[in-house]
This record gives structure tokens, sequence and C-alpha cells, in this order.
């Protein structure tokens, strides 16, 4: 069983072998976290990238990337906790909308499936897990399209909605310890 963890460290600074970005359809990252993995993993961008400008990468989906790791340069003095794989958690259409459930629960259910031979086979222990993505700020403007459009869904709330959501498709992968970075505006307590 896994253990989840809340933690408001910077998950740049995570010694995780695998770090898991919430992303969307569209190519466009808006997140200050996100925007930085482009130049720190340019590999998984451009997978990411080019999948997103192909109509290949499907929200409810897990494109996970196993890193090519810098033997020379700057890349292999700069951080010895580099993660081995990017996992990018396909929650959105597009980075102004809100996540929805069902996505996030497809999308956690295609992470399971692809870490299970990892956990097996691999040896991977540490996941970190960036949170900010999956928590709206917004509060719902509700305008005549959304008010004709049904699809359109309230904003998933963190404590009620997603934590529980991420908890319970997480908690069954053996020998795991699962950290989820919050931002320091959330509050890391439990229900």
């Amino acid at each position: 069983m896994a253990t989840v963890e809340l933690t408001h460290t910077p998950i740049l600074n995570s010694s995780a072998q695998i770090l898991v970005l919430p992303v969307n359809t569209a190519g466009i990252l808006l997140d200050p976290v996100l925007m930085r993995t482009k130049t720190l993993f340019p590999d998984n961008h451009q997978r990411y990238y080019r999948a997103c400008r192909d109509n290949s990468l499907k929200v409810g989906s897990c494109l996970l990337h196993k890193r090519t790791l810098e033997h020379a340069g700057l890349g292999i003095s700069s951080n010895g906790n580099q993660p081995s794989y990017i996992a990018n958690l396909v929650t959105s259409d597009h980075p102004y909308h809100p996540t929805r459930a069902r996505w996030l629960n497809a999308s956690l259910i295609d992470l399971q499936q692809q870490l299970m031979p990892l956990i097996r086979y691999q040896g991977i222990r540490r996941v970190a897990l960036l949170a900010r993505p999956l928590i709206s700020y917004h509060t719902l403007q509700a305008d005549a399209t959304d008010a004709l459009d049904s699809s359109n869904s309230v904003p998933l709330d963190w404590h009620a909605d997603t934590l529980p959501l991420l908890t319970r498709q997480l908690q069954d992968l053996p020998k795991l310890r699962i950290d989820i970075h919050l931002p320091n505006s959330i509050s890391s307590y439990t229900h």
C-alpha cells in the first residue's frame, strides 16, 4: 500500500524517481513550475508538445516519459536527484479549463497501470506529484455559453474532490511513497 504525504516543499527539489505533472492537451503550460520543467527536462517537453501537436494526446491519459539523463556538462552537476521518469498526467483540454473528476480519474488509472511494472521491475519507490495545476483558483463565472453547455462543470474542490480522488486511486500501489506538492496557500490538513 502506498504512503501518500502532503508537502509544501518545492517539487523541483524532490528526490523522487518519477515526477507527475498535470498538463493539458493544448500544449500550453501556464503554471510557473510547469514552465520551468520545459527547460529542466527538454526531452520530456518535446515529446509532450509533439503529442499535443499531433492530436495523439487524449484527456484522461498519462504520457510516461523515460528521461535521457545527461552525462556531461551542466546537467550532470546541477542536481543529483533528477527524476528517471516524468508522467504527464493529462487532466484538461485547455489550461483555462478546470480539471474534471472523470478526466482526473481516468488519467490516474492510466498512471497507476503504467507505474505497476516500474514498481515491480525497476525498483521505483518515490513519486512526486505537482498539485497546483489541479487546484482551481477561479471563481465560477458562468457566461451564456457555460450556462447552455452542460458539459462544463464546476471546478473541483481540493479537499472535497481532488485529494480524496488522488488518495483513492494511488493508495493501492505497493511499496510506494507519493509526495503531493501543494502551494503554500493550501493547507495540508485532511478531513
